[in-house]
């Protein structure tokens, strides 16, 4: 436990040194963190004005609450190991993190919450600023926010722990843009990114029940929204711990296996 709190300090330093090394790169990402909520928010917002002001259960103000409050969540619960891991792979780098004595999801928790600390207040800022600008109709209950923080945990870790599992195809296929995309299309699609879970069709929405990606981001906005009474709630965090286990038991069944098959494929 000493040497991996010092491992996460170590890692938490350089990751704060680079960040504020490339400012510009920094900047850059965050734009388009905002820009993809943003043209949600617009086209929904247009729609719902054009429809006599609402669209399914959500008013002009309401779907200005949900992709500001999406755009904090995503924020929060994203990663980018699927994108880096194959790059690993291809040039070897992910030997020198096998020869140390942890394993290297370490050192990416470390970078992802590192990476968290330093852009969320200047989201916060942001949303705040579109605030202004769209009105949102957000009135959470007090329990919401107490609530919101296991909640949010549990999000990032699902998604953290699925798309670690996931990005270690790159064991067996060194290129992995494919199936990135197939994961980033259904993320997009059944977790609420696009729209509202409850504007898709039945068939859609069970499905959203029965597979991780709601559970990443859309259970948490909807719970930020005040549209989850505290008994859903807590079913919800149930079915979080669930998947946050079958997440853990993949990603050891995919390493093991994985590293067994690993060779640097070189620059």
């Amino acid at each position: 436990m000493k040497a991996l709190t010092e491992l996460y300090a170590q890692q938490f330093k350089t990751t704060f040194a680079m960040m504020l090394q490339y400012r510009a790169a920094l900047a850059i990402w965050m734009i388009g963190h905002v820009l993809e909520p943003l043209i949600y928010l617009v086209v929904w917002s247009t729609a719902a004005s054009s429809r006599g002001g609402s669209v399914g259960d959500y008013s002009t103000r309401e779907f200005a609450a949900y992709f500001l409050t999406m755009m904090l969540v995503n924020h929060v619960t994203y990663t980018w190991i699927m994108w880096e891991f194959e790059y690993r792979i291809r040039h070897g780098s992910l030997s020198a993190a096998l020869l140390r004595p942890v394993h290297p999801i370490h050192s990416d928790i470390a970078d992802n919450v590192s990476s968290k600390l330093i852009t969320l207040p200047f989201m916060i800022i942001i949303a705040a600023g579109l605030a202004l600008l769209f009105h949102p109709n957000l009135s959470p209950s007090p329990w919401v926010f107490l609530a919101a923080i296991p909640v949010l945990l549990l999000a990032f870790a699902i998604r953290f722990l699925f798309e670690w599992t996931l990005a270690q195809a790159a064991f067996w296929t060194t290129r992995v843009s494919a199936i990135n995309q197939i994961y980033f299309v259904l993320v997009l699609f059944l977790s609420g990114q696009i729209a509202p879970l409850s504007l898709f069709p039945r068939s859609v929405q069970i499905a959203a029940e029965w597979l991780p990606f709601r559970w990443m981001i859309g259970f948490p906005v909807e719970l930020l929204l005040g549209r989850i009474a505290p008994v859903q709630a807590m079913t919800g965090v149930g079915v979080q711990v669930a998947w946050v286990i079958l997440g853990l038991i993949l990603l050891k069944a995919v390493w093991r296996r994985g590293v067994r098959t690993y060779s640097a494929v070189g620059a």
